[in-house]
């Protein structure tokens, strides 16, 4: 049996796969039961705490031609992985930076990802991205400044 991917391992297919759009290899890498959060949200999205959750996440469930917004040609770079004294546990700092495939516009938006894998899976992640400037480029940051105003202004 081969042995586990190691933690720095892990989050580099991570974020290929995902630029590559390699979505059930990308599922794969995590623990069925799993906790991933999104600090950085800014409608302070719940915690993903299965593969299923995931897998919605990523879009597996939408129907045909949910997708909305523009495509993103994409590839992971600057990444510097940070070792921990708990073997387990990685920080991982990169940014996605690419080009709008509809406009031909380049963008780049950071992110930090602290991933706890365990045999080869990841079983926790705390993704701090930066949600505006992705949403911008996805040509939906209209939609989202919206809903972060629905969601932050309390009821009269």
């Amino acid at each position: 049996m081969p042995e586990p991917l190691t933690p720095r391992e892990v989050f580099l297919k991570l974020v290929h796969g995902v630029c590559e759009e390699r979505w059930e290899e990308v599922l794969d890498l995590y623990a069925e039961q799993t906790h991933v959060e999104h600090p950085f949200h800014p409608l302070e999205a719940p915690p993903l705490r299965s593969r299923e959750e995931l897998r919605e996440h990523f879009g597996f469930n939408a129907p045909p031609g949910a997708h909305t917004g523009h495509t993103l040609r994409r590839r992971p770079t600057g990444i510097t992985v940070h070792e921990t004294a708990d073997p387990e546990v990685i920080v991982a700092e990169f940014q996605y930076e690419g080009t709008v495939v509809e406009t031909g516009e380049p963008f780049a938006f950071p992110g930090v990802f602290v991933l706890r894998v365990r045999d080869g899976k990841i079983v926790e992640s705390r993704d701090y991205l930066d949600h505006l400037r992705s949403a911008r480029a996805r040509g939906q940051l209209g939609e989202v400044l919206d809903a972060v105003r629905q969601h932050h202004t309390p009821d009269s």
